[in-house]
């Protein structure tokens, strides 16, 4: 077994690693080996315990050529499960040191460390797979997308229900003009199920020796190591994690948006509880108001979190379960109503008639092939995965809109096409975070 600690960067050649930290290289990647659907790709994953361990089995049909994990206890498992295959603790190492073995690299870490390390993959001519968000801030998202871009990269974001047949059957339930036009939409989820409404530590007890403090922080402003902070606790730290609509907005929001085509909302307000600069609150309900599109009528999204709920519908038999255990989404038409679960699994019309009339003439959907194995075939050559960078990020900018009128304090009128909050200019500062010094993206 290859273990290859922070300690050999100093080894390394300062300046590539270096460029991969920064992204700041806007140098012509290197050629990409073509690999024939036949060929197994060379996957290189960075962060394989938790959902990282997930995603690792997700690909383990193509051939995992090294590992990475700041955190050796955490992703104890993935490593004695692959003993023969090199492992690192900083994906600056792995990439100068295996970039020409490496074909598409998996990223299933801490929010605010996902830019980087797909943007350093990215410029070494490395197709991503990013775990949602895909990006820690709006501005994050569109550049890494504009990055991949720039690469001719396959990428896809984790948000794994965007592939399931469920999101694509409400479409056309929603196309089919049963319920007629939309107007409102109420979404909800059992997170957060980790702390916020926390102050900052203030002891700082001594970092775990199988964890690298510093890679882990990245990006993010200097702070001593805490326990507060790790493992999965980051969600509700604004500094590292992106909170319950990081989390599960990336997954509930995606059957709406995609069924109503909603593109970016024109304001967004919060009412919430417990919030602070560190952390995300207790409770929060959002409002988001999408324009018209076209003949579509404009739109108002509730989003509840934090035992939070929108209000049953009146009449509704005691039993119907709405969404799923983890939340879900209502939609509401002029003529009737669908229910759908988290991933946009089992969309349902609220009317017994409806759906009895659905299910006699309901169109056939092929299978899925499942979220990360449309993207190990697109890197072969095959369809473009559905959840790409170019449909990510600007669905990742309305989900992280939400978090951005949290911390504003008030309602924010946003501008798509300049990327701009309009009437709170302070609030931009959310739209773009700043970083620790000696890392940028720009």
């Amino acid at each position: 077994m290859k273990t290859i600690s922070r300690r050999s960067m100093l080894g390394m050649s300062a300046l590539a690693i270096t460029g991969c930290a920064t992204g700041g290289t806007k140098q012509a990647a290197p050629a990409r080996r073509r690999v024939s659907p036949n060929e197994k790709l060379n996957i290189a994953c960075v962060g394989v315990g938790g959902q990282g361990q997930s995603d690792l089995r997700a690909v383990m049909h193509e051939n995992i050529v090294a590992l990475c994990d700041v955190d050796a206890d955490r992703a104890a498992t993935s490593f004695k499960n692959f003993p023969n295959t090199p492992k690192y603790s900083d994906y600056r190492v792995m990439l100068d040191t295996q970039h020409k073995d490496i074909d598409a690299v998996v990223i299933a870490i801490p929010d605010h460390m996902h830019a980087f390390v797909a943007t350093a993959a990215l410029e070494l001519g490395k197709h991503v797979y990013v775990e949602k968000p895909m990006a820690h801030s709006i501005a994050e998202a569109h550049k890494l997308a504009a990055t991949a871009r720039r690469y001719n990269a396959v990428t896809q974001m984790g948000n794994q229900g965007h592939s399931m047949p469920g999101v694509w059957t409400l479409c056309q339930m929603i196309d089919s003009g049963t319920i007629g036009a939309v107007r409102e939409v109420q979404c909800w989820t059992n997170r957060p199920s980790w702390p916020q409404g926390l102050e900052r530590p203030a002891d700082t007890p001594p970092v775990p020796p199988a964890l690298n403090w510093d890679v882990w922080l990245g990006s993010a402003p200097e702070r001593p190591y805490h326990p507060a902070y790790l493992p999965h606790k980051w969600r509700g730290w604004w500094d590292f994690g992106c909170c319950a609509m990081g989390d599960m907005g990336c997954h509930i929001l995606d059957p709406p948006y995609t069924s109503l085509k909603l593109g970016a909302p024109t304001r967004v307000s919060a009412e919430t509880s417990g919030i602070n600069n560190e952390t995300g609150p207790l409770w929060s309900v959002l409002t988001f108001e999408f324009p018209a599109r076209g003949a579509k009528p404009a739109v108002k999204l509730t989003w509840h979190d934090g035992g939070k709920l929108p209000p049953r519908p009146e009449g509704l038999a005691p039993d119907f379960r709405l969404g799923d255990k983890d939340g879900g989404s209502l939609i509401i038409g002029e003529k009737g109503s669908i229910t759908v679960g988290t991933y946009g699994n089992g969309p349902r019309f609220l009317s017994p008639d409806q759906q009895a009339q659905w299910e006699a003439n309901a169109p056939e959907r092929k299978g899925a092939v499942g979220h990360q194995r449309s993207w190990t075939e697109a890197c072969k050559g095959g369809p473009a995965p559905l959840s790409n960078f170019d449909y990510a990020a600007p669905f990742t900018e309305v989900v992280l809109l939400g978090n951005v009128a949290m911390r504003a304090g008030q309602p924010i009128e946003w501008d798509t096409a300049a990327q701009r909050v309009t009437n709170l200019p302070d609030a931009n500062r959310f739209v773009d975070i700043p970083y620790r010094p000696g890392w940028s993206l720009r």
